[in-house]
């Protein structure tokens, strides 16, 4: 059995019907979109998506810190930027 990552699912059919009604009933969750009784998407607001990418960016960010932290570091006066 899959995992599902929402509390709310909805069919691909209910949400061709009406899209609009569907993310209003959401409340601003996450719905999982189904298609046979399998999720195939999901469907979470725009503000959800902007701070997951923006989660995604800052852990690229400090796995970056970590992966050059040991790399010798050159010293430079501001004058020479």
């Amino acid at each position: 059995m899959q995992t599902m990552l929402a509390t709310a699912t909805v069919s691909i059919s209910d949400l061709k019907k009406n899209p609009s009604d569907v993310i209003k009933r959401s409340h601003g969750a996450p719905v999982a979109i189904l298609n046979h009784n399998r999720p195939t998407a999901y469907l979470v607001p725009a503000a959800a998506f902007e701070q997951m990418i923006e989660q995604l960016d800052n852990q690229y960010l400090v796995q970056l810190v970590k992966d050059r932290q040991h790399e010798r570091s050159i010293k430079v006066s501001l004058d020479e930027l």
